[in-house]
């Protein structure tokens, strides 16, 4: 569709942390921080990772947790370091199809959520069955782009 597109992921490792309680501005901030620290060597083998893109952040209604997740870069997936950060694990993402919805700028979570409902109204209009209860963040830029930024919002379809 012109304003969506349907992917399919296929299982994947992601490296993970949940910041509760604070604004999704600020769990970003600081669940960034951890990643950034277990691909800077903060893992069992004090092992330096590619950063990889996109930096995710599960959104779910009514709730003020945040999972933050680095996507575990190819060659890693097989066995990634374990975390030396209790608050830091490794997870993985099963096989789903996912709508997308792309945008550019700097995304605030303002931004996010209005895409997100802009999505979930045209899934509506559609009959596309989605889980309507969380979504995902996805930014793909360091932020000292300025340019031709990519920013992504994700429902899983049902």
């Amino acid at each position: 569709a012109k304003d969506y597109e349907l992917r399919q992921y296929e299982t994947a490792k992601w490296v993970s942390t949940v910041i509760r309680g604070e604004s999704q501005k600020e769990a970003m901030r600081q669940g960034f921080w951890k990643l950034f620290h277990y691909i800077q060597g903060k893992n069992e083998k004090e092992m330096k990772i590619d950063m990889t893109v996109p930096v995710t952040c599960l959104v779910k209604s009514g709730c003020t947790d945040f999972k933050i997740s680095f996507f575990v870069p190819f060659e890693h997936q097989d066995c990634p370091p374990q975390p030396t950060d209790s608050d830091v694990f490794i997870e993985e993402r099963k096989a789903a199809a996912l709508f997308v919805r792309s945008f550019g700028g700097f995304a605030s979570p303002e931004k996010y959520t209005e895409e997100a409902e802009a999505l979930a109204r045209t899934l509506r209009n559609r009959g596309q069955p989605f889980h309507e209860d969380f979504f995902y963040t996805a930014g793909y830029d360091s932020p000292f782009k300025l340019f031709n930024r990519h920013n992504e919002v994700w429902y899983f379809k049902k």
